[in-house]
């Protein structure tokens, strides 16, 4: 039998994909002890030896598909364009890979249900990157609010944007690529909501299009259980401020870079604010990588931070807006 305070052994990474998001996510990968990047993956021998270069990694792959075999790989990360995610996940987790893939777990809820699907014919692990969820401040606001710091929870608000250049091919805009606000950055606020509120009972949305008929900007109104709201919103046309508050009857808690926060402000009424600071070890990404960790070790397929019925809320949300909006893709067809 293995003593309990044994060593842990070590955790084998492939990266798959080698965007700018893959680069950052190495950043928070190399703080975490126990982390090892084993390989890494990418549409060509070029970009897959690069990366691999760049952050000295043992094997790089020239398809997806030799990652996804590569057996001395525990773990994969996802870090391609949201239209790749179901496809490279369900490869890999049919080839024995745990998956933690990028946030929105996919383009629509039945793509996110076949990916589930796949993790437990396989008995796999397989979690959303909500790099929010794990962040130490918003731990720190679930224990407040669990706490009734601020009274009952009576609303959210969250939004998110940015002013980004248009370029009609690239996959922020073009409809193939499942671009537009709502799934790059809009997937945050919902999430977010949907952590505090619970499940929603009903949902409102309206938006701009960009001239690829893709939304450039989205606001949101959703009711959770007991009559609570949500006001949401999020851009690719416009810097909207990136700030979530937690309204509650007897307070408030506000995130700043909430997304991925490195502190909040408590408010309690006729109280001073009470700020508090949660600095990163390294640039957030790491402690979605300690909570795969976790699960790994502990023999566990979901977080239960950020378990599969979760991100098929989401998902279900998500194609409820863009259904209300008028935004389609290619895969929603298939």
């Amino acid at each position: 039998m293995t003593n309990d305070n044994s060593p842990q052994p070590p955790v084998r990474w492939g990266i798959l994909g080698t965007g700018a998001i893959a680069h950052r996510f190495m950043t928070g990968l190399r703080a975490v002890p126990g982390a090892e990047v084993a390989a890494v993956g990418s549409r060509s021998a070029d970009t897959a030896r690069r990366f691999a270069d760049t952050w000295d990694i043992p094997r790089a792959h020239a398809t997806y598909a030799d990652l996804a075999a590569d057996t001395g790989v525990d773990v994969v990360y996802i870090a391609t364009p949201h239209s790749v995610h179901h496809e490279a996940a369900v490869q890999c987790l049919n080839a024995g890979r745990h998956v933690l893939c990028e946030k929105p777990l996919a383009v629509n809820a039945a793509q996110a249900q076949e990916m589930i699907d796949a993790a437990r014919r396989t008995d796999r692990f397989l979690m959303e990157a909500m790099w929010t969820r794990f962040a130490p401040a918003t731990d720190a606001a679930r224990r407040l609010v669990a706490d009734g710091a601020i009274g009952d929870v009576r609303m959210v608000q969250a939004s998110i944007g940015g002013r980004m250049e248009y370029d009609p091919h690239g996959r922020l805009f073009a409809p193939e690529l499942a671009g537009g606000a709502l799934l790059d950055v809009g997937v945050y606020p919902v999430a977010f909501a949907s952590m505090v509120l619970g499940e929603f009972t009903s949902l409102t949305a309206q938006a701009h299009k960009a001239p690829t008929g893709v939304d450039a900007q989205v606001a949101m109104t959703v009711t959770g259980p007991g009559d609570t709201l949500g006001l949401l919103g999020c851009s690719i046309e416009a810097p909207i401020p990136r700030r979530a508050d937690i309204v509650g009857t007897r307070g408030s808690i506000a995130l700043t870079d909430w997304f991925c926060p490195t502190g909040l402000v408590l408010h309690r009424d006729g109280a001073d604010p009470e700020p508090m600071d949660f600095p990163h070890r390294a640039n957030g990404f790491e402690y979605e990588v300690e909570e795969v960790h976790r699960r790994l070790h502990a023999g566990q397929r979901q977080s239960p931070l950020m378990d599969w019925q979760e991100s098929l809320r989401i998902a279900r949300t998500l194609d409820g807006v863009r259904e209300r909006i008028g935004v389609t893709y290619p895969a929603d067809r298939d």
